[in-house]
């Protein structure tokens, strides 16, 4: 999935880093530390120089109970920062929620607008829809001021991504292009620990928009309060564990004040793949349920696939029911498709899928004829194979709609590792549709 911003283009595959700039008298952790100008600029050297991608320039500090600056005062702080890292070529992001700064810096040069109130203000969508920045938009409950007053939901998952869904979805309507957006949910803004933990435990969730999401926890709070590190500063080995966490469940952008640590930590991200579930031979099942038993297959398989080491389930699709494609003379199936992390090697990966294949008495008599199990490698990250015992990305995804559909459902946008878009364009073989369940 592309991320476009302005001149500059993100393959969010792999994450991108965003170096954070407060130049600031009072942010909560860095607070007067870059808020002159020259000490501003070297820093955002510094963090380029250690592998930022993106230097997000804030004027005004969003921390629980902060009062809000005047515009004219933000923009006085960052105008000038702006400028002088537009001129040595840095993608620059501009973190405000007024309009007139992001319409001020957009003019100057900046790429990206990050705005923290989620462009609830009609002028800031204007500005948006009248330029070609990339455009982050963050859920936040209430107003920075209140927002940790009594934050409520009845479930956070579900409001947080609705909410994003919804002002995406206004975006796009005023003529923003889709692949300009990312979606952040906020972590801390208008949450409690238990509820950001919850938000950050299910990231994949927000994955499932079709958008980059931003994991934007460097320092926050609830990392102060579930690792148990008081001072903010001494958080950021914890921020980069959190960070490569969001990362693997689906997180593309990452948002951190200490860049060199990020980096380190985001090394052992592992390759994700995708692998197709199939099965049309119930083993047990009785008469007029033969669908529940073909399901029960499927779930013996991911059962087999959490005990692949050094491998972690992300996400699952629903189960579709699908007519049989090239050998038609056999019942319909049951397919779904899941992602997983794994450090386990491809060829490595297929052996212990074939093994999981046959504790289920997997058959291998008639080409794509009948069987208890299929377990396919769809996709692995990164890794390209053309030898005939394994073929990478899988020479058939994008002409099975027992593929396609599934797939789309929790990886929508998806891009081979051959840089072949998923979509229902070639789709010609086995009809599929979603079981209600």
């Amino acid at each position: 999935m592309m991320w476009h911003c302005g001149n500059f283009e993100f393959d969010t595959r792999q994450p991108v880093v965003m170096g954070i700039l407060n130049v600031t008298p009072d942010s909560f952790s860095d607070g007067g530390e870059h808020n002159g100008y020259a000490e501003a600029v070297e820093h955002a050297r510094a963090m380029v120089e250690a592998g930022a991608a993106i230097i997000d320039v804030g004027g005004e500090s969003t921390r629980p109970g902060s009062a809000e600056v005047t515009p004219e005062e933000e923009l006085s702080r960052v105008i000038d920062v702006v400028r002088a890292l537009v001129d040595l070529g840095y993608c620059v992001s501009i973190d405000t929620r007024h309009a007139d700064v992001a319409r001020a810096c957009v003019q100057a040069g900046a790429a990206i607008i990050n705005d923290v109130s989620g462009f609830r203000d009609p002028a800031m969508v204007e500005v948006a829809a009248s330029c070609d920045a990339g455009l982050v938009v963050m859920h936040m409950q209430g107003e920075p001021g209140t927002m940790q007053d009594n934050p409520h939901y009845d479930d956070v998952v579900a409001e947080v991504k609705a909410y994003l869904a919804e002002q995406a979805a206004m975006l796009e309507a005023a003529g923003v292009a889709h692949g300009r957006i990312c979606l952040d949910p906020g972590p801390g803004f208008g949450k409690t620990v238990s509820q950001t933990v919850e938000l950050m435990r299910n990231f994949h969730e927000l994955r499932r928009l079709g958008y980059p999401t931003m994991v934007a926890v460097s320092r926050k709070s609830y990392i102060g309060a579930v690792y148990g590190i008081e001072n903010p500063a001494d958080r950021d080995v914890a921020s980069a564990a959190e960070a490569l966490l969001a990362c693997e469940l689906g997180a593309s952008v990452v948002r951190t004040h200490n860049v060199e640590k990020t980096l380190e930590g985001l090394k052992d991200l592992r390759p994700y793949a995708v692998i197709g579930m199939g099965s049309n031979v119930a083993l047990v099942a009785n008469p007029g349920e033969e669908t529940e038993g073909k399901i029960a297959n499927l779930q013996q398989a991911i059962s087999g696939i959490c005990t692949i080491p050094d491998t972690q389930i992300i996400d699952i699709s629903s189960y579709y029911e699908s007519e049989p494609a090239y050998y038609e003379d056999q019942d319909t199936f049951v397919n779904a498709v899941m992602v997983v992390r794994t450090g386990v090697p491809p060829r490595e990966l297929l052996n212990y899928l074939h093994a999981i294949e046959n504790s289920l008495g997997r058959v291998r008599t008639i080409e794509n004829g009948p069987r208890t199990l299929d377990l396919d490698i769809e996709d692995y990250q990164m890794y390209l194979s053309d030898v005939e015992e394994l073929m990478l990305p899988h020479p058939h995804v994008c002409e099975r709609d027992f593929v396609v559909k599934p797939l789309l459902e929790i990886l929508p946008g998806h891009i081979l590792a051959d840089g072949t878009p998923v979509t229902f364009d070639d789709v010609s073989y086995g009809a599929a549709r979603k079981i209600e369940r």
